[in-house]
């Protein structure tokens, strides 16, 4: 499929404005990392406790903080999240030991997620609690099994699995009438009534990283970055040539600093599976590279004599039809993630965005001019051989 026959157009000639344009976008991000905004990061590179709540009435980040304050949390990082009103990302992080076992830092965060909690929920459910009743927006599945149990014998843990699995779907049960179009017998349904009462706030996840973890994290993913352009470097140098591997992690070097750049603006949090997509941002970016350089290794047999210029121009004409095809196939894909996948996914499909955008940019108007900038300061020479 060629959606260009012939297509003549003069890539290169836009060169110097393309290594411009990307410098001073790079510039505009350290500057925002470093004496700005900075870079968000998750609980996965950085320590203290991330949860994430719903609650049956509506409230707003002003009404958590005010419940954090009273325990001395009133500092934590407040996110009103999804299109309920109801939902909320909170991340805590309080003074630890540091030259206390990994363990005990850990533990001293699951603690801290403890406080937070019970905070919000405040004297909630004291009385209830009092008569023997059970929180069915808190219960664990074990419990609840064992209380349906001991009054259905044989059918308690199908009925606890459908109420807690409606529960995850819609992140808190806001009332029992919610839960009689789940497939409950009516004698379950008036057991229930009876036996337990409707919290406040659901936890819907809760994640705890103590600050040698997150070290540790944050070096590894800036080591497994490292490690996968040097592969590529060495790759493609024995593959081509040397210049064109240290074009190929040049390109993709920029391609990283581009995604966070746009990432410290858009105040996005980085975590680990931010860093999967950048590993795969690099893979895909690379892959294009691979192809144009293919085409020039070709092109340089069958236009001996011409400048490089040119025939890497001829080469990313020849190649357009299959770029614009591969990656608006990419580009379709993740946006349909980024628009209907929800917002777990919404991150890594905004980062799989740019990183499809920026890999073809960068295809084209990066890894090439690199190679001819390389050969026309340490191969002149051999450049006007070409």
């Amino acid at each position: 499929m060629q959606l260009f026959k012939t297509p003549h157009l003069q890539f290169l000639k836009y060169k110097y404005i393309a290594l411009a344009a990307t410098a001073v976008i790079i510039v505009a991000g350290v500057l925002n990392v470093t004496a700005f905004k900075g870079l968000k990061l998750g609980v996965d590179f950085g320590e203290g406790t991330l949860l994430r709540i719903m609650t049956r009435a509506s409230s707003n980040e002003g009404d958590i903080r005010s419940l954090l304050q009273t325990v001395g949390l009133g500092k934590s990082v407040v996110q009103k999240t999804g299109d309920t009103g109801r939902e909320f990302q909170i991340r805590a992080v309080e003074a630890v030991n540091t030259k206390a076992t990994e363990q005990d830092q850990l533990e001293a965060h699951e603690k801290l997620a403890d406080k937070i909690i019970q905070a919000l929920r405040g004297d909630d459910g004291t009385a209830e609690r009092a008569r023997g009743l059970v929180d069915l927006n808190a219960v664990d599945e074990r419990t609840l099994t064992g209380l349906l149990e001991g009054a259905f014998p044989g059918s308690g843990p199908d009925a606890a699995l459908k109420i807690l699995s409606y529960r995850n779907q819609t992140g808190i049960i806001t009332g029992y009438q919610d839960i009689s179009g789940i497939g409950l017998k009516p004698e379950v349904q008036t057991f229930l009534k009876d036996k337990t009462y409707l919290g406040k706030l659901t936890v819907m996840s809760r994640e705890t990283v103590g600050p040698q973890v997150g070290a540790d994290l944050r070096r590894k993913a800036v080591q497994a970055t490292i490690w996968s352009l040097i592969g590529m470097l060495v790759y493609i140098a024995l593959r081509f040539r040397f210049e064109y591997g240290v074009a190929a992690v040049f390109t993709l070097f920029q391609d990283v600093l581009i995604t966070m750049t746009v990432y410290s603006f858009t105040n996005r949090e980085i975590n680990l599976p931010i860093i999967a997509g950048v590993l795969t941002i690099v893979g895909f970016s690379i892959n294009d590279t691979i192809v144009i350089f293919d085409r020039v290794r070709e092109n340089q047999k069958l236009m001996r004599g011409k400048p490089l210029e040119e025939v890497m121009n001829a080469s990313l004409n020849q190649c357009l039809s299959r770029t614009i095809i591969t990656s608006g196939t990419v580009f379709l894909t993740v946006a349909a993630l980024f628009f209907f996948g929800g917002e777990v996914i919404n991150d890594f499909a905004f980062l799989m965005l740019v990183g499809t955008i920026e890999g073809v940019y960068s295809t084209i108007y990066l890894s090439c001019p690199v190679v001819l900038f390389w050969q026309k300061w340490f191969k002149p020479a051999a450049a006007r051989r070409r």
